[in-house]
């Protein structure tokens, strides 16, 4: 008798059907405890390495919206779902300035701005409509993890607010043994985005925050966007 390991194995559309039902119900129950509407929350599935086709998969499930690390992999993959009139695409890695003509030709929302040397460059390179980006926040200090430390992100906004859209800020935590111990730095990140949108004017409506492993606290926290990979998808294609 197969099993069901075995048989989601063989039918990778359902395996990933089946994922994506049970984040969808868990952002769904998340938001209901927060008082929040479900559609409140974007779900932007992070398909770093993850073939075409696996794309393809979700899609065809209902997702729109895609989270790619790397500038090159996301323009190889656009390219190959071109027909896909109506994909959405998230830049939730970190942006090099030599790759940042390319990012603004594939990317909808860019969610790591964290200088404004960087944004500069975006609204060079940018005819048209300002580049509508996210701030990235390091709120946990750490040495080699990208974002603008708490204290100089006022500063950064209102170097940044007259070249770039900065519709929100951004943060990876850092690295916790269970969700409940990532809640504080959410809130601390929500908080923020509070008092710098009374400072300074800026509606900042989106908080992307929240992963596989802890996007329910998030989202009780006040997560607008969450970026969920392996719990959509399984482990990263190596």
């Amino acid at each position: 008798m197969v099993g069901e390991k075995e048989r989601l194995a063989s039918n990778p559309d359902r395996e990933t059907g089946e994922r994506l039902e049970a984040v969808r119900e868990r952002i769904a129950a998340a938001a209901n405890r927060s008082g929040r509407a479900p559609d409140s929350v974007r779900l932007v599935a992070a398909s770093k390495t993850q073939p075409p086709a696996a794309l393809r998969a979700a899609y065809r499930m209902g997702v729109c919206d895609f989270g790619e690390s790397y500038v090159q992999e996301a323009v190889n993959k656009r390219a190959a779902l071109g027909d896909l009139a109506d994909l959405r695409w998230h830049l939730i890695g970190h942006l090099q300035r030599n790759k940042v003509a390319q990012a603004l030709d594939c990317f909808e929302l860019i969610h790591s701005l964290d200088s404004a040397r960087l944004a500069a460059r975006l609204a060079g390179l940018r005819a048209g409509a300002a580049p509508q980006v996210l701030v990235q926040v390091n709120l946990g200090g750490e040495a080699g993890k990208s974002g603008v430390a708490p204290s100089e992100l006022e500063a950064l906004l209102d170097a940044v607010r007259a070249v770039v859209k900065v519709d929100g800020l951004m943060t990876i935590p850092a690295r916790a043994a269970t969700a409940q111990d990532s809640r504080r730095q959410f809130a601390h990140l929500r908080e923020l985005r509070n008092g710098l949108a009374r400072l300074t004017g800026l509606e900042l409506n989106e908080l992307s925050m929240g992963m596989s492993d802890d996007f329910e606290v998030a989202i009780e926290e006040g997560a607008t966007i969450v970026r969920i990979g392996r719990a959509i998808f399984g482990e990263r294609m190596r």
